[in-house]
This record gives structure tokens, sequence and C-alpha cells, in this order.
């Protein structure tokens, strides 16, 4: 997207954010759902095709820009980033890049009008472990014929589209070669969605069980027309959700330190505001440092993404820097407003609750700890040690 067009985009969106989803976010809190209005609206708005290309009915935007728009989005309540983030981030990034160019002529217009979109790689058994994944895709003539169960699924209760890995080889093999990716349409007869799982936090945004028993798809839904890379597939479409996350986290922590500052200004004790105690300002401080350099990570991983670079190891980084951050900075919010930060009344434990996941999902911190460490133990190893 053009730079001028995308700053205009930009403004527009943090306007939208503050004037409009923020206030219903206690409407999505009570209801454990978006309504029905800001989901057409955020349809019209062209956000859950915003890195669709635009022959397809996206807006082409980079992936800097995607990962802007996505820490404008996290500004308000987490379930308006979770509902887009599948089809922008993950499956419509897996179709873009590895998509026959029938699959992406079918299925990226849909993704990009709307049609919500769920990742199926987790299971009851595996989640970072593709050797242990039990789904499996048998050959019936020219289709395939999917059973398992996928946990943890966002969007599911809601998704018309999903892209599901399966093995298609019952032997483990070398580079994950076993895992091939498909494209589903989540209405296909034998998909049963689980009942949407109760959570610690992040009302509005729903997570289930995937449940397939017997579900016959077509050749064509194998992604790229090949069997044996649904890996790869995954890797690359988690380097986009762990960047997603990364930008979600600033975007969040930036609306607890906000809450923070504008709370310990109101806030009087022994007849002034707390904000002048030297305390409060060094939980301020540190927040915004912290911040300020989650920030850099993520936009440093993203412009080398643009050029074409592999970004594995930095978007673990960036990913796990920035959702530490998050949580860390989450935690001093709710320290800034005392005992009101523990009472539900008030932002900042609503805050706390919904960091908690950042750490958790699209690989763990720990996941991100083992992915940075052997991509470097690998470099140095190919390197050869340079003093």
């Amino acid at each position: 997207m053009d730079q001028d067009v995308f700053e205009q985009f930009i403004e527009q969106l943090r306007r939208y954010v503050r004037e409009r989803l923020i206030p219903a976010e206690e409407q999505v809190i009570a209801e454990d759902r978006i309504p029905d209005d800001i989901l057409q609206e955020m349809r019209e708005m062209g956000l859950f095709g915003i890195t669709i290309p635009e022959e397809f009915g996206g807006a082409g935007m980079t992936i800097s820009q995607y990962i802007a728009t996505v820490k404008q989005l996290s500004y308000a309540s987490p379930a308006y980033r979770s509902t887009v983030s599948i089809n922008i981030g993950m499956t419509g990034s897996a179709i873009k890049n590895y998509g026959t160019p029938e699959q992406k002529a079918e299925w990226l217009p849909r993704i990009a009008s709307g049609e919500i979109a769920c990742f199926g790689l987790t299971e009851p058994g595996s989640g970072s472990d593709s050797a242990a994944m039990q789904t499996t895709a048998t050959r019936d003539g020219n289709g395939y014929r999917l059973s398992g169960t996928k946990r943890y699924i966002t969007n599911s209760p809601h998704a018309k589209i999903g892209l599901i890995m399966a093995r298609t080889n019952k032997e483990a093999l070398p580079k994950n070669a076993h895992v091939s990716a498909f494209i589903v349409d989540m209405t296909t007869p034998g998909i049963t969605i689980g009942k949407p799982d109760k959570k610690m936090g992040q009302a509005g945004a729903h997570i289930a069980d995937v449940i397939m028993d017997d579900v016959y798809v077509p050749g064509s839904a194998l992604v790229g027309g090949e069997e044996g890379r649904g890996f790869q597939i995954a890797m690359q479409s988690l380097d986009n959700g762990r960047l997603s996350v990364a930008g979600m986290s600033v975007g969040m922590g930036r609306r607890a330190l906000d809450t923070a500052i504008r709370y310990a200004t109101e806030r009087k004790a022994f007849g002034e505001p707390i904000a002048n105690f030297q305390l409060i300002q060094a939980m301020l401080a540190d927040s915004e440092a912290e911040l300020y350099a989650a920030e850099c990570m993520v936009a440093d991983a993203c412009a080398r993404a643009d050029r074409g670079e592999n970004v594995m190891r930095k978007a673990a980084a960036a990913k796990l820097f920035a959702s530490e951050t998050c949580g860390r900075v989450v935690d001093r919010c709710v320290q800034v407003f005392g005992g009101a930060g523990y009472l539900a009344e008030y932002p900042a434990e609503r805050f706390f609750r919904d960091a908690r996941i950042l750490r958790i999902y699209e690989g763990t911190s720990q996941i991100m700890q083992l992915q940075i460490a052997k991509h470097l133990l690998r470099e140095f190893a190919a390197e050869g040690a340079v003093w």
C-alpha cells in the first residue's frame, strides 16, 4: 500500500479505535462477543484483508504496515485483533505465499471480504511437537479424508475457512515432511466444533476444538498441490503470527501505560497526585523504556521481513521480548492502581488477565528461547567461530 494512503488509513483507524471500539468494550465483555454492527464496520474498512493482494480484494499492505495496523487495533480490547488476525496473518498469508493460482483466486477474495478463518495446527497431544501430530489425511481417489482433533483453535466457532495441518505419512519424516496443509470449507460434513472454552481473559475472542471425522476434501484442497510442505507453511505463518503477537503486546502495553499515567495524575495521596512520587515515576519510566525497546525490535524484524530476509529468529526474539514486556507493564499498571487495580470495576485487572496469554500462544516464551538458541548454535556451527 502506498505510504501516504497508509498513513491516512492509520489515522482513521486510530480515531475509530478510540471513538468506536473502546466505548464498546463493556458490551463485548458483557456479551462475550463483538457486536454484529461493529464486525460489519470492520469488514467495510477492509480490516480482514489488509495483507491480501489488491487483485484479490485486499489492501496489499507490507508486513511493516500490517503490524502497525495490529498495534493500533490492539489498543482496544484484544477480541478485535483476534477476530481479524488469522485472516490477515496466518491463513491468508499461507495461501498467498504457497497456494496455487486457482487456490488464491478461490479463497483469498473470501478471506479479504471478511469470511472468518481459523488455523488448525495445535492438537490435544501436540503443539510445537509436530512429530506427535495425530490428525491424518488419507488418500481417497483424487481427494483426502481428514480425521483428528485440533485444540485451542482461535475463531473456530465462527470460521467459514480453515487451514488444517494433517499428516499424509504415518512415519515421522525428516524436516517434518509427513505434514501437509489443507484449505477446508468449515461447513463440510464431518466437521464438529466443540463448545467454546472458558478462558482467563480476552472476552469476545473464542477458541474451541475442531473435531474431524472422515471429512472428505478434494485434491484441490492441498495447499500448493504438494504433500509434505505443511510444516514449512505453518512455520512461515507462525512467523507472521509471532510478529502480530509482538505488535499486539506493544499495543496492549501502550494502553496499560496510558491508563496508569492517567490514574497516577488523578489519584491523590498525602495531598498530591501519586504521579509526583518518584517510585511511581520509576514504574512508568521502566514501562516506557521497555515498550520503546519492543517497538524497535518489532519494527526491525518487520523491515527485514519486507526485504525478504528469513526472520524466524528475529520474529521469535521480538515475540519473546514484547510479550514479556507487556506482562511486566500490565503488572505495573495494577501496582500503580494499588488496591483498585485488583478490582474488576477498574481496567487494570482486565489488562492483567488479557495479557497473560501473550506469553503462551503462537509459541510459549520457552519455545521462543529454544528457537532463538537453536538458530544461534546452527549459525555458529555453519560459520565457525570468528573472534
